[in-house]
């Protein structure tokens, strides 16, 4: 199965952070981190008091299902010192499946082309070969 992770930091060595989740995607069973995109600097959203997010976006290959993978990405955030006390808080590490809103059934894309207006985003360096 084909899979795309968002993945953020805003806390710590954010570049660092996206690193070291990327090494562990690719000791997770039965996965391969296939690509990942450069890294893009952006503006928190929701809760705006808090510093600018690093960003980018992994392809897996992985015979997991999703339930497995999901429980693999939250053992990850956790192993990398995500404590989850605020929502939409600052965090070290954050890594998020594509996600389909339950109530509209619109994809996150869908409802964020909805938005408009957008935070600033700045492109910044490749994040694994």
């Amino acid at each position: 199965m084909k899979a795309f992770i968002g993945l953020g930091s805003n806390l710590g060595d954010r570049e660092a952070n996206l690193r070291a989740a990327l090494e562990h995607l690719a000791h997770t069973p039965d996965t391969a981190v296939v690509r990942a995109s450069s890294l893009y600097d952006t503006e928190p959203v929701g809760v705006e008091e808090q510093p600018h997010f690093l960003n980018a976006v992994a392809q897996l290959e992985t015979q997991l299902s999703p339930h497995q993978l999901l429980w693999n990405l939250m053992l990850i955030e956790r192993r990398l010192g995500r404590v989850r006390t605020q929502r939409w808080g600052p965090r070290t590490l954050e890594l998020d499946p594509m996600l389909v809103h339950p109530g509209t059934g619109e994809t996150m894309l869908a409802l964020l082309q909805k938005l408009g207006a957008r935070p600033l985003v700045k492109h910044g360096s490749r994040l694994w070969n």
